[in-house]
């Protein structure tokens, strides 16, 4: 009985420790759970160049709390690009409410999302960009989950984006620790890390590893993940986020 109760105990510690982060969030109010999404600011960041003076192509990669609760959790990811002389941005992403969920659509490419800021993860320019941007147009074609979509443990919004990226050579971006999804890795078991630097294994996207030179050490525990970035030092924390250096944000500027 005594190992029973001791399995128990130590099951629930671990959850109440994955669950810290997403509830000081809550209980401080730092996620809008009350905004309902047609009154929140989906104004633009100012992080996107101008494509009326800007000539040369550009992809970029966001991130941005969740909406509603579920930004207590993590992030949403989308991939925004812009073809040499484009008057416009196309952004690339998976919305839930959707099937199929995958959307590529003219948009502001750096806009909140319903209420949060956006967060730049990748920015790339001229001749490297406009290389990636159609490999990015095949890669979002060909995504094999576009008539699924589950917040837990995925495939969501974000296991879409890890998936584009490892299938866009030199579309290498580290993704945040805050992006829950990006740890599914469909039929795998196996598979680099997204910011192509490293490794990771993970089953289902309930238990996982991973060892980078970009992402650190990150340990993914019922779609929760936690981490130390050793290159640019922090801690990473499940739904906090970094504690340290910001990130790098990837690009070939």
């Amino acid at each position: 009985m005594k190992p029973i109760l001791r399995w128990l105990f130590g099951l629930v510690a671990l959850l109440a420790l994955l669950l810290a982060g997403p509830a000081w969030l809550l209980a401080s109010n730092q996620v809008d759970t009350d905004g309902h999404w047609s009154t929140l600011d989906r104004s633009s960041a100012g992080l996107a160049p101008d494509p009326e003076s800007v000539q040369e192509a550009v992809v970029q990669v966001y991130a941005a709390r969740a909406y509603n609760w579920r930004g207590a959790f993590g992030v949403h990811i989308w991939i925004a690009t812009k073809a040499e002389g484009a008057a416009d941005y196309r952004l690339h992403q998976v919305l839930s409410w959707r099937r199929p969920t995958v959307v590529s659509s003219i948009d502001t490419p750096d806009r909140a999302w319903f209420g949060n800021p956006p967060e730049l993860l990748a920015d790339y320019r001229g001749e490297e960009a406009a290389r990636l941007i159609p490999r990015i147009a095949e890669a979002v074609a060909r995504y094999p989950q576009a008539d699924l979509y589950r917040v837990w443990p995925g495939p969501n919004s974000n296991s879409f984006i890890a998936w584009v990226i490892r299938e866009v050579e030199g579309l290498d971006v580290a993704l945040p620790t805050t992006a829950v999804g990006k740890d599914y890795l469909f039929n795998g078991v196996a598979a680099t890390v997204p910011s192509g630097s490293g490794y990771q294994l993970s089953l289902g996207g309930v238990m996982g590893i991973m060892f980078a030179l970009e992402e650190g050490l990150e340990i993914n525990l019922l779609g929760l993940s936690a981490g130390i970035d050793f290159m640019r030092p922090a801690i990473k924390l499940p739904g906090i986020g970094r504690l340290g250096m910001p990130a790098k944000v990837a690009g070939n500027e």
